[in-house]
């Protein structure tokens, strides 16, 4: 007998997650292009420690005790969203540890095993891997380059619905996609919401990287067209302040929300935290910080397209108006999972295009993360690539 006899079945069969610090091989420094974390340093630091050290001066019993969420960072929130265009309303607003945390309520609430969920193709599989360990049948539609088809998608509803199944949910990631980077248009966004509503399916909205537009136009949220039944916005504020604050947030339909409150079982977020974020919020603080991320941010994209191209000039790629990433096509006959033990003997980490695919499909992509690494690494991270993807040529 083993204790992993006792594990479900779901346990038994679920993949390690993609997450973690990297490690070096045979010797080579490794630089990593793997993880859309963060840049360090842009934490605010000094802003949080003010901003701690007056709501403790104010009242440190309620912030350090059992209590409920502030009601300024529900207001907070709310008012965002109405800037957006949502008609919000802060009795329709979630708090959650990240947006992973939403995102992992939803299956609580929605998903029975057998059930059916849309999801882009690619996407983000740290949120798939929660629907499929539900027991969910992902249905994938591809992404172009104007992301989520909604041919495809309207063609693949018409189909469900033939056969009978009424789709839980559709999970798409409108603005600056993970890991594509594409932005859906306008009349995308229409037409999607006029989906959702015509075949009576939840439309989840995740806009983790909505914020950190480099270049373009901002466009109304899907949320924003939406009369208020079908549309679930999630963010968080992992990407324009701290991940490690772990904040995020839902808005939608008030009873969706108070359904997903019932089984966030550890009650509020924290009175500490919640009135942290809202505190460093105040006086137009988190705005001019955003408008710093941008900047950065940017620069730091536009540095790894200039070296792909000077690196890779077989590999195609389309350089994102914002988030955290670069989607790139490998020269022809290159294939991703041949690719990585070559790049990591050259001291480089990628994430392989099949991670991104729900049915693992993908492996003429890789994802590049350009939001951690300081410019010159990331200059130098290209070139350790393209000369891997010339030695595997080579051979």
């Amino acid at each position: 007998m083993q204790l992993a006899d006792l594990f479900t079945p779901q346990a038994r069969e679920a993949t390690p997650p993609m997450y973690g610090p990297p490690t070096a091989d045979q010797g080579v420094p490794l630089i990593s292009l793997a993880y859309g974390l963060a840049d360090p340093a842009l934490f605010p630091r000094e802003e949080l420690v003010d901003a701690a050290a007056r709501l403790l001066a104010a009242d440190a019993n309620a912030a350090l005790n059992y209590g409920p969420n502030t009601p300024e960072l529900l207001t907070l929130v709310a008012e965002r969203l109405r800037r957006e265009g949502v008609t919000a309303h802060e009795d329709q607003v979630l708090l959650a540890y990240g947006s992973s945390q939403v995102l992992g309520l939803l299956p609580q609430v929605l998903i029975e095993p057998g059930d059916t969920v849309i999801i882009e193709a690619p996407t983000f599989l740290g949120a798939v891997m929660r629907f499929r360990m539900a027991g969910a049948r992902l249905v994938g539609v591809p992404v172009d380059a104007e992301g989520l088809d909604v041919e495809a998608l309207e063609a693949t509803l018409r189909e469900l619905r033939r056969a009978g199944v009424r789709p839980k949910f559709i999970y798409s990631i409108p603005t600056f996609q993970n890991p594509t980077g594409t932005t859906l248009p306008l009349s995308r966004r229409q037409r999607l919401v006029a989906l959702a509503a015509d075949y009576g399916t939840l439309l989840v909205e995740d806009d983790a990287y909505v914020d950190l537009r480099f270049r373009g136009t901002a466009l109304p949220p899907m949320a924003a067209l939406d009369d208020g039944n079908w549309v679930l916005r999630v963010g968080t504020f992992s990407k324009i302040l701290a991940p490690g604050l772990r904040m995020g947030w839902a808005h939608g339909p008030k009873p969706l929300i108070e359904r997903l409150q019932m089984f966030k079982v550890e009650g509020s977020s924290g009175p500490f935290l919640t009135r942290l974020v809202a505190a460093f919020a105040e006086g137009g603080r988190l705005d001019a910080h955003i408008a710093a991320l941008r900047t950065h941010y940017a620069a730091k994209c536009d540095a790894l397209a200039a070296a792909l191209r000077r690196e890779l000039p077989g590999a195609d790629f389309v350089v994102p108006q914002g988030g955290f990433f670069i989607w790139l096509r490998l020269p022809e006959g290159v294939r991703a999972s041949a690719l990585a033990p070559v790049a990591l003997r050259h001291g480089v980490e990628f994430l392989a295009g099949t991670r991104c695919f729900a049915d693992g499909s993908g492996d003429a992509y890789i994802r590049l993360a350009f939001s951690e690494e300081p410019v010159a690494r990331i200059e130098e991270a290209a070139r350790r690539l393209g000369a891997a993807v010339r030695e595997l040529q080579a051979s």
